[in-house]
């Protein structure tokens, strides 16, 4: 009788945002139906900080989680203004951390380690060189994240969610690059437009004008907020809105759209958080208004969504900005950078909601950059670096 082949060892680590987190965990879920089909046993580490949000999410899917010190780089323009108190302190976590991280690969003994960026995965990826085990990159965003570029030259393979992202990658390590797109959850792609309207009660919505879904994210956006509230009244006029504002921003925006007619107050749903039901109301959605960051993009492109893009100004290196740019120069998406007016706004989605023939074009093209099967194809590349 043949002994059951022994479990593959996964570390993961990446984090502090969920741009980091979630395709990790999406790459998790995926590895571990890949090898149960194949009545193999997965066995996963996630390796982060203490106070992450990666520490809470391996935490609610019962994954056994290890902690090492890190350091922040704030980054600016200027290098010189990069050499602060506060980064030299932080800098000098990293030996600390290399050395926590190497204790546990060596302890762990993985077949390969997947880092999804953010300061964590530094030295758990080079922690993962030193014990000659397996490195697996993965970049979500068209630009490479700080800490990707920095473990580029030590991995085995890099993923990456763009075929922009290449001539970007240190030559040494293109020649181990693949395009994977970045991972999407598998339930994002399995809404039901009727499923949206039982479950908000969208019943004074008028099914025959197209459904804008705004959205900031889980906190909501004060800066998209606002722009929305300021043409609302014209907006409804021409289509029906489910807004998503954040828990923070309900009982202002709630008083200041009290007003609305009657007619139009029935095409307008507004809510603090979508929930369970967000891949209903994407498939519900026409057209999309939100950020642009690495794991929006991933959603919208996968389900060929029209959307008008508003970058996060602040956003780390600014990728969002540069997501946006990138789906707006191919057709995929309308981006709108720099100082945004509520005008721009409307007529932004205005074209977007009139012309159905243009609504549809931007979205194929969407679709044509979407990588449903990212998660796939990331699993993959995890399997092929194990040799």
């Amino acid at each position: 009788m043949n002994s059951p082949e022994r479990p593959f060892r996964l570390i993961v680590t990446g984090g502090g945002t969920g741009g980091h987190t979630y395709p990790a965990l999406t790459a998790v879920r995926t590895l571990q139906a890949r090898l149960q089909a194949r009545g193999r046993a997965l066995e996963v580490l996630w390796v982060g900080t203490v106070g992450g949000l990666e520490a809470r999410v391996a935490a609610s899917e019962g994954i056994p989680f290890a902690h090492v010190a890190t350091g922040k780089v704030r980054r600016a323009r200027n290098p010189l203004k990069m050499v602060t108190a506060a980064n030299v302190r932080d800098m000098g976590r990293v030996p600390l951390g290399v050395a926590q991280a190497r204790s546990i690969v060596s302890d762990f003994e993985p077949d390969v380690v997947l880092a999804t960026g953010g300061y964590v995965a530094v030295p758990v990826g080079l922690a993962a060189k030193m014990c000659h085990r397996p490195l697996v990159v993965h970049e979500q965003t068209v630009r490479l994240g700080l800490a990707n570029r920095m473990l580029a030259r030590a991995a085995a393979r890099v993923a990456v969610s763009s075929e922009s992202s290449l001539p970007l990658l240190p030559e040494s390590a293109r020649r181990s690059a693949v395009v994977t797109g970045n991972p999407v959850r598998p339930e994002v792609l399995s809404g039901h437009p009727a499923k949206a309207v039982d479950a908000l009660r969208l019943y004074g919505f008028d099914r025959t004008r197209p459904t804008v879904y705004v959205t900031g994210g889980a906190q909501g956006s004060q800066q998209i907020n606002g722009l929305v509230a300021a043409v609302l009244p014209w907006l409804l006029s021409h289509a029906n809105v489910i807004h998503q504002c954040g828990p923070a921003n309900l009982a202002g925006l709630r008083e200041r759209v009290a007003g609305l007619p009657w007619d139009l107050a029935g095409r307008y749903h507004l809510t603090d958080y979508v929930g369970p039901e967000l891949p209903d109301v994407l498939a519900l959605a026409d057209v999309v208004i939100s950020r642009s960051g690495a794991g929006t993009i991933a959603e919208l492109t996968a389900l060929g969504k029209a959307a008008v893009l508003i970058p996060l100004a602040s956003s780390a290196g600014g990728e969002q900005a540069h997501n946006a740019r990138h789906l707006h120069e191919s057709g995929a998406a309308v981006a709108l950078l720099g100082e945004v007016t509520p005008d721009a706004v409307g007529q932004a989605v205005g074209r977007l909601i009139a012309d159905p023939r243009l609504r549809a074009g931007i979205a194929d093209r969407a679709r044509s950059l979407g990588r449903p099967d990212a998660a796939d194809r990331l699993v993959d590349v995890v399997l092929s670096a194990a040799g």
